[in-house]
């Protein structure tokens, strides 16, 4: 990507979205091949993008660790150990080596950030994101970029996976603004609550509402505000 740029994956709405696809199925061992529209990925395997899919996949080891959220119809995931319902606006995690079968009701599609390389051990299962899970207090934005008071963040990783560097949760914080800033990580940002504008220095704006996704890639020079209360999930690299 020549200018890094905030990547507008999917709508609450179901809108079109203009960010462009980059290419298809992540590797030959991808269950989703002929539904996966893969608008970020980077030499490190790091990939985003949408599904759109319908019917019943089985793996007997799934090929990455990908953290979705539903943005139309109903996903079912079964594993040895759970069955997990996922619905519009919710989101789950399968690890790397997961037996699982997967069944989408009729054009179903999810947004997904995907570690296609592993780097350490696997950590199979599935695991549904409490979106109102208990949070405890994160540092807040570097004083260097703020402009204005200083707001309270805070998080909670849900799950860290062993295989590579993801790391998924939820992070919630009160009103504020920062100037455009290299990006410190990749990160998809689904937002639960609240509206956030983010701002890059090309002039290119997205307004992030409830029931969105985003993805920014890392360096990107990202600028944030928001006037309300911002409750996201994320999945970070």
């Amino acid at each position: 990507m020549s200018h890094p740029s905030v990547l507008l994956l999917a709508r609450a709405d179901g809108s079109a979205v203009e960010s462009p696809a980059l290419s298809g199925c992540l590797s030959a061992q991808d269950p989703f091949a002929d539904g996966r529209k893969t608008i970020f990925l980077d030499d490190a395997g790091f990939a985003a993008g949408t599904v759109q899919f319908k019917g019943s996949i089985q793996s007997a080891a799934y090929p990455f660790t990908e953290m979705l959220v539903v943005h139309q119809g109903t996903l079912v995931l079964r594993s040895a150990e759970q069955s997990l319902e996922v619905g519009v606006g919710n989101s789950a995690v399968i690890g790397r080596g997961t037996a699982v079968q997967i069944e989408a009701t009729v054009d179903s599609e999810w947004a997904f950030c995907v570690a296609t390389l592993a780097t350490g051990v696997d950590k199979p299962g599935v695991a549904a994101l409490d979106a109102q899970t208990h949070l405890s207090p994160s540092a807040p934005p570097d004083a260097s970029v703020l402009i204005g008071p200083e707001p309270q963040c805070r998080t909670n990783n849900l799950f860290e996976d062993s295989a590579s560097t993801l790391r998924i949760g939820v992070w919630d914080s009160t009103p504020y603004q920062r100037s455009a800033r290299p990006h410190k990580v990749h990160e998809l940002m689904h937002l639960i609550e609240g509206e956030v504008t983010l701002s890059v220095d090309n002039g290119a704006t997205v307004r992030v509402r409830p029931g969105d996704t985003v993805f920014v890639p890392q360096g990107t020079p990202c600028a944030w505000e928001s006037t309300v209360y911002v409750r996201k999930y994320y999945a970070v690299s």
